[in-house]
């Protein structure tokens, strides 16, 4: 007889959740220590509150002219970064982290034209020297940031590890996002409420998956509300202040990465969302400013929940 077993931990400043299933006991406890330790090992190698990490170790050479080299693993994630400026429109850029000095979102209050527009200089990633293997960052005070793909990156890891291990059903989900190993031991899919972006106690939508991974990017963790007007977390690398227009976006992918990466555009884009989101061809479901819900091939057992 199949067991399911759920594993709790806190990791990249969430909570986070394994349910994995199978046979043999041990082999699942086994497999989940594993998961659980390939999740911290990429939180501690990218976090930029580790002077440590990888991240850490290039901006603290920005403007001294030396370039870093970097690890394959790492040119793997700046490489992924590249391609999704461009897919972006410069909206998505792993140099716009600086623009947090400007923006702090435990208080109350907008920061100033002026503070936002003193740090575009900084932001660009056209400005970097990137070769593949060395990365230069050419200006004092310059960063990269990589915590819009670390998540997902890491969920996508941890499952390719459970993988490995035998594990062939379950999910794992690190603060929302969410890869799906298989379905439940009788082949049924699992079921993964959407929160509604105005409501933290219900979902505004629940998918069934068997498969492939779920993200959601919103503006209702982090945010300013000024006036009544909502200014979330999602900055606009070009312009330095947040997009509006929407209140989440999910999309369903076959990587969490590739998940993450377009729900979170789509929240770049503004009245562009929906045509990007169509151009990607994944499953998606979007709130807009009104909150209308718009969908598209997102599997579904319930349209709330």
């Amino acid at each position: 007889m199949a067991l399911v077993l759920g594993f709790d931990f806190q990791a990249m400043a969430c909570a986070c959740e394994l349910r994995l299933a199978g046979a043999d006991e041990p082999t699942l406890r086994a497999a989940a220590q594993q998961g659980m330790a390939e999740v911290r090992r990429i939180e501690t190698k990218y976090s930029r509150y580790r002077p440590d990490s990888v991240v850490s170790r290039i901006n603290a050479a920005a403007g001294f002219g030396v370039p870093t080299r970097v690890d394959g693993e790492t040119a793997a994630l700046i490489g992924l970064a590249a391609q999704l400026h461009a897919l972006s429109g410069g909206r998505f850029d792993i140099t716009s982290g600086v623009l947090r000095r400007a923006w702090n979102f435990r208080g109350p209050a907008l920061p100033s034209s002026v503070a936002v527009d003193a740090l575009l200089p900084l932001v660009g990633w056209p400005r970097l020297v990137w070769d593949g293997r060395d990365l230069l960052l050419p200006d004092a005070g310059m960063e990269i940031d990589l915590g819009g793909l670390g998540k997902e990156y890491a969920a996508d890891r941890c499952a390719a590890l459970l993988l490995q291990a035998g594990v062939r059903q379950g999910w794992v989900n690190l603060g929302g996002d969410i890869r799906v190993l298989g379905p439940r031991p009788d082949g049924s899919a699992w079921s993964f409420g959407i929160r509604h972006p105005r409501d933290a106690g219900r979902c505004i939508a629940q998918l069934e998956l068997t498969h492939g991974a779920l993200a959601t990017s919103g503006d209702y963790e982090r945010f300013i509300d000024d006036g009544g007007r909502r200014y979330s977390h999602l900055l606009d690398a070009r312009t330095g202040w947040p997009a509006q227009g929407w209140q989440s976006v999910s999309v369903q992918a076959p990587a969490c990465v590739a998940a993450g990466a377009v729900s979170s555009i789509a929240m770049l884009m503004g009245d562009q969302a929906l045509a990007f989101l169509a151009e990607q061809g994944l499953p998606y479901l979007a709130v807009d400013a009104e909150g209308r819900v718009h969908r598209d091939h997102m599997p579904a057992s319930k349209t709330s929940c």
